[in-house]
């Protein structure tokens, strides 16, 4: 059997929940093109975001460790990867756009600079009183104007509703202007799904990573309230922490957090009688989030993870050496524009010499700023 467009979009007004965004709602496109013969506006925006040239570079991105530190540790792209598989489980048991809520969770680091946090905050430091920098921003202006695709337009032109999406990625480190995208509503049920969808798996994946990399030991998190209930989940009252456990672990945890958010989602849900995807975005809270039982015990877990993963002194010493690198760069072509690339220095003529810098570095992967710092400062490394 063969699905066509108007079939997909027939199957989501039937099985969708009324609260939920069809594609055949969309407010469409920037620039006007022919609808696709088997694919929704969703799934055309999502194969869009797959096939650029960021989300490749996502591979070679720091997420927490750098790459050079070892092959298992997550990676930009592997986190993105597991957000949109969280944002489809929540978007499914919601009966919410599972094409939607992945195409924004697939896109929202798109901008992310090299270095994770560590970047974004030099290139932060070095772009004020130009108009800063923001990964979040710098993925929407991606999809909007940087990316260069197609012939007659700049950027991806995608839907109206997975831009607005990614313009209101919303968590406790970003949030961005949402001018023009009529910032008194809040983001559809996708979109938060997507927001929350971030958080689960940076929460679950950073825990994971900072077991194996032995930044602190499990017997650290015997205080936390969230550690002790998944311990009891498993049937795990030993002192040793072996791989396997580690993993099942980690696996109650992401089904432990997805089945409280679809629960406590949808009691908001209908409790509020929030029956259309305008009543969601005109709500005066966010409608996505845990319960009233889970937050402060996930609360717990971030600030355990603040504290004594993300402050560190390995994770320090790396953010600052990333900094210095990526700072360095910044200042050298401040200083003489001229060593940029042609086709970048070319974009001088249209852009200010502050942000044409930023977009370039925000572009780079990890292994490409360091061999960029090279070139320029190593005086027996070729350019």
């Amino acid at each position: 059997m063969i699905h066509s467009r108007k079939q997909l979009e027939e199957i989501e007004d039937r099985i969708l929940a009324p609260y939920a965004l069809r594609s055949t709602q969309s407010k469409g496109r920037v620039h006007a093109e022919n609808r696709a013969s088997s694919r929704t506006a969703f799934q055309r925006d999502r194969d869009r975001i797959i096939h650029t040239t960021a989300f490749r570079r996502l591979e070679y991105k720091t997420q927490v460790f750098v790459n050079y530190e070892g092959d298992h540790y997550r990676t930009r792209l592997t986190h993105t990867l597991e957000v949109a598989q969280l944002g489809r489980a929540l978007a499914r048991g919601l009966g919410c756009n599972e094409d939607l809520t992945e195409t924004i969770c697939l896109a929202h680091d798109l901008g992310h600079p090299p270095f994770g946090h560590a970047g974004e905050d030099a290139l932060n430091k070095m772009m004020e009183g130009h108009g800063g920098f923001n990964h979040n921003t710098q993925s929407f202006r991606i999809v909007t104007e940087l990316a260069h695709r197609y012939e007659a337009f700049a950027g991806l032109n995608l839907t109206y509703e997975t831009r607005e999406g990614m313009i209101k990625h919303e968590t406790d480190y970003d949030q961005s202007d949402s001018a023009g995208y009529e910032p008194d509503k809040r983001g559809s049920v996708e979109a938060q799904l997507a927001n929350l969808a971030d958080e689960m798996a940076y929460n679950a994946h950073d825990l994971e990573d900072g077991l194996r990399a032995g930044i602190f030991p499990a017997a650290a998190l015997d205080k936390l309230a969230i550690w002790a209930r998944l311990r009891e989940a498993i049937g795990w009252h030993t002192a040793d922490l072996s791989q396997m456990t580690r993993n099942h672990l980690i696996r109650e945890l992401i089904g432990l957090t997805v089945s409280d958010v679809v629960e406590t989602t949808h009691a908001l849900l209908e409790n509020a009688a929030l029956d259309s995807p305008e009543k969601v975005q005109l709500h005066p809270e966010n409608v996505v989030g845990y319960s009233a039982v889970l937050t402060p015990e996930i609360r717990e877990l971030k600030r355990f993870l603040y504290d004594n993963m993300y402050k560190q002194y390995r994770l320090v010493r790396m953010a600052v050496k990333a900094e210095h690198f990526l700072s360095e760069i910044f200042r050298a072509y401040e200083k003489e524009p001229k060593m940029l690339p042609t086709a970048t220095y070319a974009m001088l003529e249209t852009k200010s010499k502050h942000r044409v810098i930023a977009d370039y570095i925000a572009g780079m992967t990890d292994r490409y700023a360091l061999d960029e710092w090279e070139k320029l400062f190593d005086p027996y490394k070729r350019a």
